[in-house]
């Protein structure tokens, strides 16, 4: 959420900043609540003043044997006007609570400005695409002709977008997880969390995804619950409310949770195999740290999450998302984009982002300075470390060979058992 007080000294700014995120802020509506709230509050705080001032007059009346009738009367008067002021005051910030929430975060000066995707700036490339001499599968047929992938079954469970993994192809989303968190525990220093994979509507409101974004959410009917979208709403809100020492900033989390979401509005985009499917398994990394660090911090995450594409090496590249693409809460994000062959084309496998203070103003999650009684906002940010299933569409394709098999990098060799190779179970085609 963003400051009202920035918003109130830098109206013009403010509205022009969103602008370059494709939102247009009413700024007559803005002024009208501003003005109400604070005229509300003036009055409120004017006559609780005058109460005090005059319950101590009347009381001195007293000691003198005065009986301050009319005084008295007149405090009724202003006691019951502050009581009707008590519900406007909340009535007037419930408004402006309303408006703030929906209101996205103001893009980093350093994003490219640009109404969409085709201004996401590429930062730089690793690796390089591999070449064919043969004809290339994509990751549904590989898998479903080794009989590890089947999402034909899993859609008499549950429907379209779910698949069923067998044999190794289980054990390889499986070593996947394990080596991710391996390496963002052992050597990034990440503190692995295993959060709950439902939140409350509280904890969703504090990431940004409520209350705009319901339609992408699975609700647990006749609940407050949501299952999680991502591990990034838990874990951020593990601070809500609370206020961090600031010798203990920054804060680095690692969790591995399953993903579940409605893909409202991606109607026929992807809906063949694991790119966009409504569950799948994330590894996710979520920093807090001091205001002045975060873009320093964001240097480091991003680093982090690509160590992963390094050592399982798959060629990819870093894009900045321009102000018209990035998300809602987002302050400046790279995109991590891993190759496909079979698309021909990079799909992005991580967004590591920079929301500043816009979700710990939303969580109320603080931190106070050695010495000082004042508290500040942290930021916060996250990362995927990465997403699993990509991670496992990517390696199929990637190192596809020309017998249909495919070859398991080196790094992965000690949570596949050894394997160098993933075998089928042909036993599953029937």
């Amino acid at each position: 959420m963003l400051d009202k007080g920035l918003i109130r000294e830098k109206l013009d700014w403010v509205h022009q900043r969103l602008e370059t995120k494709n939102f247009k802020l009413d700024q007559e509506e803005f002024v009208r609540l501003d003005e109400e709230e604070r005229s509300l509050r003036v009055e409120w705080e004017d006559l609780r003043a005058l109460r005090n001032r005059t319950s101590e007059e009347i009381a001195e009346q007293k000691k003198q044997g005065k009986a301050g009738e009319e005084k008295i009367a007149q405090m009724k008067e202003v006691s019951a006007r502050i009581k009707e002021l008590d519900e406007q005051v909340k009535a007037s910030q419930t408004r402006m609570h309303e408006f703030l929430s929906v209101i996205p975060n103001l893009p980093h000066e350093s994003v490219p400005v640009g109404a969409d995707e085709s201004s996401n700036s590429v930062v730089r490339e690793v690796g390089e695409p591999p070449q064919f001499d043969f004809e290339v599968k994509d990751h549904v047929d590989l898998g479903v002709n080794l009989g590890i992938l089947d999402p034909e079954r899993a859609g008499k469970i549950a429907g379209a977008r779910f698949t069923n993994y067998y044999g190794s192809g289980a054990l390889l989303e499986r070593a996947l997880m394990n080596f991710m968190l391996h390496v963002h525990t052992r050597e990034h220093g990440y503190l692995e969390i295993l959060p709950p994979f439902m939140a409350n509507r509280r904890s969703f409101f504090g990431t940004g995804n409520l209350p705009k974004f319901e339609a992408d959410l699975f609700h647990v009917e006749g609940t407050d619950y949501f299952l999680v979208p991502t591990a990034e709403v838990p874990v951020t809100n593990v601070f809500a409310d609370e206020i961090l020492a600031e010798e203990n900033l920054p804060v680095n989390f690692v969790a591995s949770t399953p993903c579940f979401r409605s893909e409202a509005g991606s109607y026929g985009k992807d809906t063949r195999g694991l790119i966009r499917q409504h569950q799948f398994n994330k590894v996710e990394l979520v920093k807090f740290c001091k205001p002045e660090d975060s873009f320093k911090q964001l240097e480091e995450l991003t680093s982090h999450a690509e160590e992963i594409l390094r050592r399982l090496e798959l060629p990819y590249r870093v894009v900045t998302l321009s102000t018209g693409d990035m998300s809602f809460s987002a302050a400046k994000t790279y995109d991590l984009e891993v190759w496909i062959p079979s698309q021909k084309r990079y799909r992005e496998i991580s967004s590591c982002t920079n929301f500043e203070d816009f979700q710990a103003r939303r969580a109320n999650i603080r931190f106070k300075a050695s010495g000082s009684k004042r508290t500040q906002f942290v930021h916060t940010l996250n990362g995927s470390g990465l997403a699993v299933g990509r991670t496992w569409v990517a390696l199929m394709e990637n190192f596809q060979q020309a017998d249909g098999t495919v070859r398991i990098p080196e790094v992965l060799g000690p949570w596949m058992y050894g394997m160098e190779q993933l075998t089928g179970q042909p036993f599953m085609l029937g």
